[in-house]
């Protein structure tokens, strides 16, 4: 993500995601946090079709988030 034109284009696919109850953009770390009743990689699959890089990120406490 390099600008709030493709923060826009995963705020709308997100925010349009079934079991989402919250996310947060940073664009800064180039980094989502997602919450709610959702599947890891059903996450990872949503935000790939806006066409943007899409991997999983090691927490300080070693859990992975997507």
């Amino acid at each position: 993500m390099t600008c709030e034109g493709c923060v826009g284009a995963v705020k709308r696919v997100l925010g349009k995601m079934e079991g989402v109850e919250s996310f947060d953009v940073d664009i800064k770390e180039q980094k989502v946090t997602v919450t709610g009743k959702v599947e890891p990689a059903a996450v990872l699959q949503t935000v790939s079709k806006t066409g943007k890089k899409s991997e999983f990120w090691e927490t300080e406490a070693g859990t992975a988030k997507a």
